[in-house]
């Protein structure tokens, strides 16, 4: 019997940095290591040390190492998946110059507005990169550096996304893939290529920039010397390109060309998407009209309050996030970040409809159904936007698989199930970032598909899927809070 081999998928999160040693044969999860990470600032800022994320990853893979029991002879291949649309900014020797800013900083709104108009509106972009800027771009974060911080603007020689720059510490090799490059707003997926006209408005050379691999699951080089002294691991071992976190986590789900096609998906975590694996291009102004990992589209929606949001209201209310209930006629929208989607960078929470006989449990309950409700109001844009009819039974039929930190959360689901009126799948696994990170790997050290390695790993562990029924669909709660969103919009959440 050959010896147990291994490779090692990293979740490079907002929060925190998770390892996940893999089989490369099973797909069994061994162990998982985890290290936090330290957000800074106040108002709209949000920012990161890169070497914060370094150091976790150090911490993390020698933590889940250890667990596994295993010695590090046995890694083969390792990948990182990092949070999405980051602007990490780098010296010329490699060191970052300030801190990074993170998708969740929303400080580039200004810029983002100024972006769209600049370049001919939102159909001009969505045709040329798939995406309309707003201030989660990456492309809005640059734009903003130099009107706001332009001596470490000036003094930049390179440019990376958060996984970008752990990879490119792996391998020493400056190396991205097409879905997380898809999310900075200077690359197209139109032609797969940087957009050498948006880099020339945007003040950016395309020598600063990591170059495109094929796939999240091409082999971009090999752990240097350092890399390996660092993490405790062997030196030569296989480094996938890697890529974002959410088409890492479809990866996961075994959604591709080599798997599930339009099937949508629900994130619950610090944001909510919904997104999809599709063979159409997607172009839709409400969608990022992202690329997937392994050579199809991940039409995607993202808004910024989810599960952090809804737990902090608990925490207001001092109430246990799971002792809420329904919310009857009160409207809560938890936009204690901003919002994305719908584009309401400035805006902040909104309660209304308090009656005497109101609970605090209904509070709580409406906080995640507005919550709730932002997100999937986007399911049906993201349908469309795979060629899909909404309507049609098929369609309409087919299961919202559930994942994220809020996928484990009793609330989450049955908030969910009632506002969607939806069969849901909670996958078994509920490290599906780290999980899709390792079957990169794993395509890194062997070849084959990423998607389809996935595939045959969830194959033999779908048994701990849950599977639950479609319950009526709540449209009166629906109605209600869709209605105070419409009205509120402009007025009251400073659209």
């Amino acid at each position: 019997m050959p010896p147990r081999t291994v490779v090692i998928g990293v979740d490079s999160s907002t929060q925190s940095t998770k390892a996940a040693v893999t089989d490369t044969e099973t797909g069994e999860l061994l162990a998982v290591g985890r290290a936090p990470h330290v957000v800074t600032g106040e108002g709209g800022a949000r920012e990161t040390d890169p070497e914060v994320w370094w150091q976790a990853l150090c911490d993390a893979v020698a933590a889940g190492l250890k667990e596994s029991g295993l010695s590090a002879s046995a890694v083969v291949g390792i990948a990182v998946a990092g949070q999405q649309h980051g602007l990490v900014t780098l010296d010329r020797t490699g060191r970052p110059l300030r801190p990074a800013l993170l998708w969740n900083d929303t400080r580039s709104a200004p810029q983002a507005s100024a972006l769209v108009a600049e370049l001919g509106g939102p159909e001009a972009w969505t045709a040329r990169t798939g995406t309309v800027p707003v201030a989660s771009m990456t492309a809005t974060k640059w734009r903003w550096l130099r009107e706001n911080d332009p001596a470490n603007a000036e003094a930049t020689a390179s440019v990376r996304l958060p996984h970008d720059f752990l990879t490119e510490r792996l391998a020493g090799v400056a190396a991205t893939d097409p879905g997380d490059a898809s999310g900075t707003c200077w690359y197209s997926t139109a032609t797969g290529t940087y957009d050498p006209e948006l880099l020339d408005h945007l003040g950016l050379d395309a020598s600063m920039l990591p170059e495109v691999a094929a796939t999240g699951g091409t082999r971009i080089g090999s752990l240097t010397e350092a890399a390996a002294e660092a993490l405790g691991l062997p030196a030569g071992i296989a480094v996938a390109a890697g890529t974002g976190d959410n088409m890492s986590a479809a990866v996961g789900l075994g959604l591709g060309g080599a798997g599930l096609l339009d099937h949508p998906v629900l994130s619950l975590g610090t944001s909510g998407t919904v997104f999809a694996a599709s063979r159409t291009r997607p172009a839709s102004t409400a969608l990022s009209g992202f690329a997937a990992a392994d050579g199809t589209y991940l039409p995607l929606a993202c808004t910024l309050n989810c599960t952090l949001a809804v737990d902090k209201v608990a925490t207001l209310l001092g109430l246990h996030r799971d002792d809420a209930t329904p919310g009857g006629e009160a409207v809560l929208l938890p936009y204690l970040d901003g919002e994305r989607t719908p584009d309401l960078p400035t805006s902040s929470g909104l309660l209304t409809g308090l009656r005497h006989d109101t609970t605090p449990q209904q509070l709580l309950g409406a906080a995640y159904e507005g919550a709730a409700f932002t997100v999937l109001r986007a399911l049906d844009e993201l349908l469309l936007a795979c060629g899909l009819d909404p309507a049609d039974p098929e369609v309409a039929g087919r299961p919202l698989r559930l994942i994220g930190g809020g996928a484990q959360g009793r609330t989450w689901v049955e908030t969910v199930r009632r506002l969607s009126g939806r069969p849901l799948i909670v996958p078994g696994s509920g490290e599906l970032v780290a999980l899709g990170a390792a079957a990169l790997a794993a395509s890194a050290a062997g070849g084959g598909d990423p998607v389809a390695i996935a595939t045959r790993w969830n194959a033999k562990s779908a048994a701990t899927d849950a599977e639950l029924p479609p319950v009526e669909r709540d449209t009166e709660t629906w109605e209600r809070v869709g209605s105070v969103l419409d009205r509120a919009s402009e007025p009251l959440l400073g659209g």
